[in-house]
């Protein structure tokens, strides 16, 4: 008898697992599909420090539907890589990795937060650990940026 109420608690806890583990693919799914398209950056913020506005906007970011993603300066792609994103947890995070240049294979640490229109990610540089909050401080090197989607044509 013991065994049966064992193997039925064990079921059920594996099928709760399973539960949560949909529901957790299902938020990042509809995350990452709100991410696809090509985003304006309009503020940018490094170590504490805000960039001027206008080069912050010489920025984009061209997010596909299979993670991969494409940074633009004045149109010209700059960097490209990959995110993973998990947005179960709180806040949301991302994990991003370039895919060449001197940076390749590095995992960049962050958090973000993405509706249909505009969206925040504070990351941090590789081997440092993940943000925990939506800003930086002198000394943090936190790279904290504000984006809004760009509409299609």
């Amino acid at each position: 008898m013991k065994q049966i109420v064992l193997g039925c608690l064990l079921g059920l806890g594996i099928a709760a697992m399973a539960q949560a583990d949909d529901a957790r693919d299902d938020a990042t799914r509809k995350d990452r599909m709100l991410l696809e398209g090509t985003w304006q950056v309009v503020s940018l913020e490094v170590n504490g420090e805000k960039s001027d506005p206008a080069d912050a906007r010489k920025l984009s970011v061209v997010n596909g539907a299979d993670g991969i993603w494409s940074l633009r300066s004045e149109g010209n792609e700059v960097a490209r890589g990959t995110n993973s994103l998990d947005a179960s947890k709180s806040p949301k995070t991302i994990d991003l990795v370039p895919l060449d240049g001197d940076k390749k294979g590095e995992l960049y640490k962050g958090i973000y937060e993405i509706n249909e229109k505009t969206r925040r990610l504070c990351f941090a540089p590789a081997l440092m650990a993940r943000p925990t909050e939506f800003a930086t401080q002198s000394g943090s090197q936190w790279i904290l940026v504000t984006f809004e989607k760009v509409k299609a044509k």
